[in-house]
């Protein structure tokens, strides 16, 4: 089974920056360079969201609105990471945001609801101060 470990979380002032690594691991993980990955987060009193998500080869990304433009979705298939680089934080975007991938796809595309990711991380805290 593939497991998923975010990192990264903390709490920041608007307007400044956090970096999101998610590191995957696991004895089933052979071929994480053809996952597709995403980024999810969930507020307090809400429903999971979608943030982001990445095809296996890094060219196909997809933000949510509202935070196109400050955020940026990578990865590195070599090291089994997924990063989530978010600029010019506000404090709606505090939230516990969370890891997933998509592990049984052979493709080029991306996806964008919770029901089509297999593997979630337990998530990381992400707390923005007016």
């Amino acid at each position: 089974q593939v497991q998923l470990v975010e990192s990264g979380g903390g709490l920041v002032q608007a307007g400044g920056s956090l970096r999101l690594s998610c590191a995957a691991s696991g004895r089933t993980l052979r071929t994480f360079s053809s996952n597709v990955m995403g980024w999810f987060r969930q507020a307090p009193g809400k429903e999971r969201e979608f943030v982001s998500t990445i095809n296996w080869s890094g060219l196909n990304t997809h933000y949510t609105d509202s935070v196109k433009g400050r955020f940026t979705i990578s990865r590195d298939n070599g090291k089994n990471m997924v990063y989530l680089q978010m600029n010019s934080l506000k404090p709606e975007d505090t939230a516990v945001y969370y890891c997933a991938a998509r592990t049984s796809y052979i493709g080029s595309l991306y996806f964008t609801e919770e029901h089509q990711y297999n593997v979630w991380g337990q998530g990381t805290q992400v707390t923005v101060s007016s």
